[in-house]
């Protein structure tokens, strides 16, 4: 089977799997106890009123009839209302994703600016100091959560040393200085040409950015460091350094070009789960995503604003998967033949 019949069934795949989280968690969002009407109408109001609401959301017609309802609206980019905010759940998301992708961009740009030369280091170093210090380091920041990193980040660079801010996005003091274009911060700081808040924007995104990586750096470093050793004593290698090469470019020209097929494997995979893992993070450094979003409206049972955030991140996730396989496929010609072989 050629490459792009691959490619194809990939997405068909792609497509059956949102299907089956889109009727996971529509029906898991609609057996959750509490009454969504109930909820959105406050506890004043009267049954008779409450009974007109759930009527009107559909919510006394059978879960297969809903969903069906609901699919429809998909279709069209209707979302529904979320119960909370009162707006479209299309325009929420739009509203808070900005933040969301900024934070996990920063996070994982620090996944790779850290992780990957931490694991050359050690992949150099094999069974030295540095090596042993990496894995250390890799260590903690795989098996400590994240939620008590960011925390602790707070208490030590926010409370304790006064270097960084430890909520929000922006400074009070520059929120009217700053015109919305794109919704990244970082971004629309430069365009808006407020120099100091894009300096301010930075400062806040630092801690919530580098406790939101720790984890993928450790993976990164431990991937990069195993690829490495297995790379650099493969013949080839061996004769470059033979031939005179200098140590440097035998290391990031040759043995690291081709360890690094693992690395992007993980690397496309952290960068989908980080939607995920960012619900914490958000809530413990008060950053208006769409994870504290997401949260705010599991609280709220707003099961229209549950439903279109769990696509949302299995749309990215499943997007991000796809992209990676096409880029392994171009990156090593060996990987594309394996997958047309397994087809």
């Amino acid at each position: 089977m050629k490459y792009w019949q691959y490619l194809v069934r990939r997405l068909a795949g792609i497509l059956v799997s949102l299907i089956g989280l889109s009727i996971i968690i529509f029906t898991t969002s609609r057996v959750l106890p509490g009454n969504p009407a109930r909820m959105a109408l406050g506890a004043l109001a009267s049954e008779e009123q409450v009974q007109a609401l759930a009527a009107e959301m559909g919510l006394n017609e059978p879960i297969p009839l809903q969903y069906l309802d609901y699919m429809r609206g998909l279709l069209v980019g209707d979302l529904g209302t979320s119960l909370e905010t009162k707006r479209a759940v299309s325009t929420d998301i739009v509203y808070y994703l900005p933040a969301t992708l900024e934070l996990i961009t920063v996070s994982m740009f620090l996944t790779v600016v850290i992780g990957i030369p931490l694991g050359v280091v050690a992949a150099q170093n094999k069974d030295g100091l540095a090596d042993n210090a990496t894995r250390l380091v890799a260590f903690f920041s795989v098996s400590v959560p994240g939620f008590f990193i960011a925390i602790m980040f707070q208490l030590i660079f926010g409370y304790l040393l006064e270097w960084l801010p430890i909520t929000g996005r922006l400074g009070s003091e520059f929120g009217s200085g700053v015109s919305r274009f794109t919704g990244f911060l970082l971004v629309d700081t430069l365009l808006s040409g407020n120099l100091a808040a894009h300096v301010d924007a930075w400062a806040h995104i630092i801690l919530p950015a580098l406790a939101l990586s720790l984890a993928g750096i450790g993976q990164v470093m431990r991937i990069t460091r195993s690829s490495m050793i297995d790379v650099k004593d493969q013949d080839y290698v061996e004769a470059e350094r033979g031939f005179g090469l200098p140590s440097w470019l035998v290391t990031y020209k040759y043995t690291l070009k081709n360890a690094f097929i693992p690395t992007l494997t993980i690397l496309g995979l952290l960068y989908a789960s980080l939607l995920g893992n960012a619900f914490l993070i958000e809530l413990v450094y008060s950053w208006p995503g769409l994870a504290s979003y997401g949260v705010t409206a599991v609280l709220n049972n707003d099961f229209n604003a549950v439903v279109g955030v769990t696509m949302t991140i299995g749309v990215a996730f499943v997007s991000i998967n796809f992209l990676v396989d096409v880029l392994l496929g171009r990156v090593d010609p060996r990987i594309r033949l394996a997958m047309e072989e397994a087809t």
